[in-house]
């Protein structure tokens, strides 16, 4: 990934790739929200759990290719493939940003 991404953006996707699940948990604040798949995960354990499962469940890679903004919020474009059906895919991964930590992610098509 040769792309700047802010530094709790970068760490999120460094620690994915690890499938370090309390590490990504850590890049987020206290009451984060993410929603991916339709389902929402609040909170910092909640955001581990849905990180240790999808690691359990499937194998996948995410390769970022493209950053934008979409008012404060940051569009990180990811190629995502893996074991999983549909594989690969690209995805937009929408993050807000505040006070050094992930508060919010949404993980769209």
């Amino acid at each position: 990934m040769d792309m700047q991404l802010p530094a709790p953006i970068a760490a999120y996707f460094e620690a994915d790739r690890r499938g370090n699940a309390d590490a990504v948990a850590a890049c987020f604040s206290d009451d984060a929200v993410v929603t991916d798949e339709r389902r929402t995960h609040t909170g910092r354990e909640a955001i581990r759990r849905w990180t240790a499962d999808a690691s359990a469940t499937v194998s996948y890679m995410v390769a970022p290719f493209a950053i934008g903004m979409d008012g404060n919020r940051m569009v990180v474009t990811s190629q995502v493939s893996g074991t999983f059906p549909g594989s690969p895919i690209d995805l937009r991964y929408v993050f807000t940003v505040e006070g050094g930590k992930i508060a919010a992610l949404e993980i769209v098509p």
